[in-house]
């Protein structure tokens, strides 16, 4: 059976210095996910992080409430939320909110972040960060239960409570040992970015030390951001620059003993193009690419580092018109 599971990517880089055309980005962002929902696309994702020189969508709650308004079946995905950002009863209500909007289509990765600038803007402590990381995680199980529970010495009920039981779908991200054993103390699935089968041990071997059942999830080992367009060596000379412009900001930020997919060492297109961790490709090939792999999943990234919005719709419909809608057919017939 043909795998022909789709995801947008929707994180917002590449910011105008126009706000007319910041406003249109969004908006657009917000329609993009529409139409994938429409046209059968399995998720939606959005990300998180902070005082970024291109604008990288810093509120991803925010964003996942306005795809709930305006979606019915996808997924809604947070890759990742930083919560050892926020306020952990807060938190709980704003995704409980969302939860309910979106009928228990909302999942995230609850990440714990490495950036120390963006600690210092939330007034958190870098240097407490996983200590932190335990209290919002457990003060969330808390708050989505049926009962009261103790906080801070007040017994408190956190309401609403979400729409899905026992509580939305997320998994406890991390390529650290701590960060598996946080994962299995608390029950909760583990999702390295990076698949690391000597890490994945690691936490199965805690499950069963503390009598917990969960699971791993990570991209697989030759995972790639996808742009279609139907001549890539043209593509690559005209956009190209638009990738490259989100993947110099992201590397940017690279933290000794902190392993990141997507990372990149150079400031050339060409380069960028070689590593294939970023890919413009036909329809065709991706058409193969659905067909001969179960785990293949295209992860479309439209509007990719300030990519012009009508070159964004271009990828985003050439996808749905002549790879989606052609193999759902053969999948139907």
């Amino acid at each position: 059976m043909l795998n022909i599971s789709a995801n947008l990517r929707l994180n917002m880089t590449g910011a105008e210095a126009d706000p007319e055309q910041r406003a249109l980005r969004y908006r657009c962002a917000i329609d993009m996910a529409e139409y994938a929902d429409r046209n059968g696309f399995s998720s939606v994702n959005v990300e998180e992080h902070h005082v970024a020189e291109n604008g990288w969508l810093p509120s991803p709650l925010t964003m996942a409430a306005a795809i709930a308004g305006r979606t019915d079946q996808c997924s809604i995905g947070v890759m990742a939320l930083l919560v050892s950002l926020y306020d952990p009863i807060r938190l709980a209500e704003d995704i409980a909110v969302i939860d309910l909007l979106s009928r228990g289509r909302l999942n995230f990765v609850a990440g714990m972040g490495y950036r120390e600038v963006e600690f210092h803007i939330a007034n958190k402590p870098f240097s407490a960060r996983g200590q932190w990381m335990d209290h919002v995680l457990e003060t969330l199980l808390k708050a989505w239960g049926d009962s009261p529970f103790e906080y801070k010495g007040k017994m408190v009920n956190v309401t609403p409570k979400p729409f899905s039981r026992p509580h939305p779908v997320f998994l406890v991200g991390g390529m650290s040992k701590p960060a598996a054993r946080r994962a299995a103390r608390l029950g909760l699935p583990f999702a390295p970015p990076v698949a690391d089968p000597t890490l994945e041990a690691y936490y199965y071997d805690q499950l069963k030390k503390q009598g917990k059942q969960g699971f791993t999830h990570s991209p697989p080992a030759d995972f790639s951001v996808l742009f279609i367009h139907e001549d890539p060596d043209r593509a690559w000379r005209e956009l190209g620059q638009y990738i490259l412009n989100e993947v110099v900001e992201y590397s940017s930020w690279k933290t000794e003993g902190v392993n990141r997919p997507l990372e990149f060492d150079s400031d050339s297109v060409e380069a960028l193009r070689a590593e294939k961790r970023y890919e413009i490709i036909t329809p065709q090939e991706c058409q193969q690419r659905h067909r001969h792999r179960n785990d293949f999943f295209a992860a479309l990234h439209p509007l990719i580092g300030g990519m012009p919005l009508d070159k964004a719709w271009d990828c985003l419909t050439l996808y749905t018109e002549a790879v989606l809608k052609p193999l759902r057919a053969e999948q139907s017939a």
